[in-house]
Formats: C-alpha cells, structure tokens, sequence
C-alpha cells in the first residue's frame, strides 16, 4: 500500500489485518457471535459486502458467511499455497480466507472473515458507479436526487495503483473520472440513477465530453452487480432506438480510488451551479 491512502484512517490494527493481510486472534471479534438483522460493509471503503442472511455460527472463531454481495469480494491463491484469500473488490483491503466444501450449509462456502474487516449498519445501501466527463458535475448533480446518501469524486478503471488528479490528466493510467454514488434502494432505485446519468451527459461522445478531451472523460457505467449491467444495457437499447449512437462502456467496477479531497463537493464548496452538465430529457 502507498502512503496515499484515500480511504478510511485505520488504526494499527485495522492496517495490520486490512493492509498487511494479518489475522485477528480468534474469538476476539466483535461480530463473531452478532447475530442482528441488517448488512456488513468493508471497514476501509464501505462497500457493501454480506447480508445478515448469509451469516452462520462455524464455530471457528471469525464471523462466516456462505454468500456475499454480487461482485463485492475477489478471490486470490493465498501466500501459502493452500489457502483462497478474499479482499474487497472496492478498494483491495484484506476480509479473510473462503473454504468451500466443508458442508456447513447448502451452499457449501464458507467466508471467514475478520471482524476488523467489516462494519454493520441495519440499513441497506448500496453503490453505483458513473463516468460521464469532469466528475465534479456528475458528483453534483447525482447529489441531489433523493435517496443518495453520498456522491463522491474519484477514479476507475485503471492500472496505476493510488493514482492523482496529475497522473489522469497527463493520462496512460486508463482510469476514467468516476462518480461512486451510495444510495438507500428503498428510496431511489438504480435504474432511476442510470437515467438521471444518461441524461445530464452525452453518451453519444467518445472519450471527451466537451471541451474535455481524454479517455479520462469516457463514458462509463461501472456496474457492482449482475441487475446493474442489465439494466445498464437495456437503458442504452431504449437510447439506440431512438437514433441514438452510444458511446457508453459499460464495465465491471474495479478499485474505486477516492479523488483528493479539493475535488469533493467541488460546486458545493463553491457556491455555483454545474455548468458543464445540462440536463436533456431521454426517457
């Protein structure tokens, strides 16, 4: 890890488990034996991770899961050769080891994870991410729209690991200017995202939007889940009916690296309007 960390501040603790992939002493955890109705998120980046649902009592000490979020964990052959490691698709921090086979439950998987790894609210939230252009527009006005309990600036799609504004905009990181947008589902729904997104940009243009010119400023539905590039794609059909030639990616998200902190908020702190997005009905 570089020392840009966009994330979450971590305490030694947490970096020694989420950073350094260090292991908590078992039965130490707080939610070893939590057993509350709600939703697990990444301690570092928020993201959501597991429902309540897919917890069991192994027995082994750490909080197990047999299921996870669509898309929210990724696998990878542990150090020692024996093991699958699990680390959060979002932003890479360590959660623990997966076993299969073992025939605790019906889907046959265990998670085990650190309790360190993870946070727990009883609300669901869930994330969405955007690309259409200069951020601080799209962050601006996704805002707005009732049910979003964060917008925020930062970059996907890339190689370059804790990439800045200076690395995007020389470009060759292949990140795009993104727009993650954490939302109460039981209030705004994606697809009602996705259509304000198609709306105050145009999909019809490559890599620009503008007078922004850059890969940087793609177009780009980062999808969290299998319901979201579905949607994503039937939106673009509705558009490509209408004559529409879109130039939408739409992709699988990655690591989601936070924008610095002057980009945040940028026309809030400001006291001005989004200029450089206009709102054109599509749908």
């Amino acid at each position: 890890m570089s020392e840009h960390d966009p994330w979450k501040k971590l305490t030694a603790e947490e970096e020694r488990v989420i950073v350094n992939g260090g292991t908590e002493a078992p039965f130490s955890g707080r939610f070893v034996h939590h057993a509350e109705a709600g939703n697990f998120y990444c301690g570092r980046c928020s993201a959501p991770l597991y429902e309540s649902s897919s917890k069991f009592d192994s027995g082994c000490g750490w909080p197990s899961f047999d299921d996870t979020v669509a898309g929210a964990v990724r696998e990878f052959p542990d150090a020692d050769g024996s093991r699958v490691e699990i680390r959060c698709a979002r932003c890479d921090g360590h959660l623990g080891h997966v076993f299969r086979g073992e025939g605790f439950t019906e889907k046959n998987s265990r998670h085990c994870v650190n309790s360190v790894s993870i946070s727990f609210r009883k609300e669901l939230r869930e994330q969405a991410f955007f690309a259409g252009g200069c951020f601080w527009g799209i962050e601006h006005l996704l805002q707005l729209e009732a049910g979003v309990e964060r917008a925020e600036s930062g970059y996907m799609g890339g190689e370059t690991e804790s990439p800045r504004y200076e690395d995007i905009c020389r470009g060759g990181t292949g990140h795009a200017e993104v727009v993650r947008v954490t939302f109460d589902p039981a209030v705004v729904t994606f697809e009602t995202l996705a259509k304000l997104f198609f709306e105050i940009h145009d999909p019809t243009q490559l890599d620009r939007q503008g007078p922004d010119v850059g890969t940087q400023y793609r177009s780009a539905v980062f999808y969290a889940n299998p319901a979201q590039q579905e949607i994503s794609a039937q939106l673009i059909s509705t558009l490509e009916a209408q004559g529409l030639c879109i130039a939408t990616e739409v992709a699988p998200a990655g690591i989601f690296w936070p924008a610095e902190d002057y980009h945040q908020d940028y026309f809030e702190r400001r006291g001005v309007d989004a200029a450089c997005h206009l709102r054109v009905k599509r749908f």
